[in-house]
């Protein structure tokens, strides 16, 4: 169905063959989900959030289901950088994957560090940049909680590379729509968003949290109302594009979110309840552009 309708999509510069994504942490590093289908049809996978070096992550337990979702606090575990450049990035371009890493980290420094390591790896489409990490250098403040901030990191990556740079925006930013300009004032060339909002569970039998870390970021349906929003109002405060995540479960939310401004969509939490989420939700929406003779380029910002 796929081959019925022109699916491509334009994120600044980079072509995408579909504008179906796989959201970092949820996806693994795509290998994870050979058995399953072919994740080089997807417009690209987000990888799990890559450090400079590689991390444990927090103790267990550290994801809990909730109505409407799941509550995670993992702690950005992962191979580091190099790792994942020599064991993981070849077999992906072997099968023709669109491979975009999510970096983070708690210094400029290291982004930089960071976006240099993988701007000369070939297979490489784009860098998202996680700023919502504390900034070690101010007091623990998120980047993506403060503009300036934001805008440093987006900047001095820009600077650091020629790959294209997509920010992911932190819901819990006194002023979302003033990073999101900043980071475009930066170079960024397109956001993307939202990441989790902090969320708690607790045990009624043991009175403990039902995560080790306590608190821990909450995805999934319950995400959708919230995150829709907020792609709605950054496509009416920046000029780049944005790819809409939260709660993208079926190609009706899918649908929606191009409807709200968003040129493209990330699955998460909906591949741990169908690891074909994703190929799922992308013949969907193909099949319901091919039925209304529209591409999801003209549904971008389309609703009335």
């Amino acid at each position: 169905m796929t081959d019925a309708v022109d699916m491509r999509v334009s994120i600044g510069a980079l072509e995408l063959k579909n504008p179906v994504l796989t959201a970092s942490g949820t996806f693994g590093y795509g290998l994870e989900y050979d058995d399953f289908f072919d994740v080089a049809v997807l417009g690209g996978i987000c990888t799990k959030g890559l450090s400079l070096e590689p991390r444990h992550g927090n103790a267990p337990a550290r994801i809990t289901e909730t109505s409407g979702g799941m509550l995670n606090a993992i702690g950005l575990a992962n191979v580091g950088v190099e790792a994942f450049c020599t064991d993981k990035l070849p077999k992906l371009r072997e099968r023709g994957v669109t491979v975009v890493p999510n970096i983070f980290a708690t210094s400029v420094e290291d982004f930089v560090s960071l976006a240099e390591r993988l701007d000369g790896e070939e297979g490489v489409a784009a860098l998202e940049l996680n700023v919502s990490c504390p900034n070690v250098d101010h007091g623990g403040l998120e980047f993506g909680c403060d503009p300036v901030a934001a805008a440093r990191v987006t900047a001095a990556v820009r600077a650091a590379t020629r790959l294209p740079v997509w920010v992911k925006m932190s819901p819990e930013a006194g002023d979302l729509a003033g990073v999101a300009r900043a980071c475009e004032s930066e170079g960024a060339d397109a956001l993307t968003a939202i990441n989790t909002i902090r969320g708690l569970a607790i045990d009624i039998h043991s009175h403990r949290g039902k995560i080790a870390n306590r608190t821990g970021g909450l995805s999934g349906p319950a995400l959708k109302p919230i995150a829709l929003r907020m792609v709605w109002e950054l496509s009416r405060a920046v000029k780049i594009p944005i790819i809409g995540i939260g709660g993208v479960s079926t190609w009706q939310d899918a649908v929606e979110y191009l409807l709200a401004g968003a040129s493209a969509v990330q699955v998460g939490t909906a591949s741990f309840v169908d690891p074909r989420a994703a190929k799922h939700i992308l013949d969907g929406l193909a099949s319901y552009c091919s039925q209304r003779g529209t591409t999801p380029e003209q549904l971008t910002g389309a609703m009335i």
